[in-house]
């Protein structure tokens, strides 16, 4: 089930998407959902946009407890995510900011 905070996440990711696909050849990314950890009885949603080519990922983080904030994290898919996360007010989080983020941490010179 897809709750209206993470159906807003992905409308914004989509378009994110399509922003950074027509500026940018190189960087394909693939995004996804995860709602596993409800399985376990952690009431939180996960959304990740994975680079192929580089092997980097953006966790974003939607709390059921937290809802007015998304936590966040640039790590790479073959790695384990830190402990720590970033947070922003969940209406920060718009298609600018998240075509930003994945500019700017897929880019091949990126950290």
């Amino acid at each position: 089930m897809i709750n209206q905070r993470l159906e807003t996440v992905c409308d914004i990711a989509t378009k994110s998407y399509t922003r950074i696909q027509q500026d940018f050849k190189d960087i394909n990314p693939i995004v996804g959902i995860n709602q596993k950890m409800r399985e376990m009885g952690v009431p939180v949603d996960a959304v990740t946009i994975d680079c192929l080519k580089s092997g980097k990922r953006i966790i974003m983080i939607l709390h059921d407890h937290h809802p007015d904030i998304v936590q966040y994290q640039f790590s790479f898919k073959d790695k384990d995510p830190d402990e720590k996360f970033e947070q922003i007010q969940f209406t920060e989080l718009t298609v600018t900011k998240l075509y930003d983020w994945t500019k700017g941490y897929f880019q091949p010179n990126a950290i």
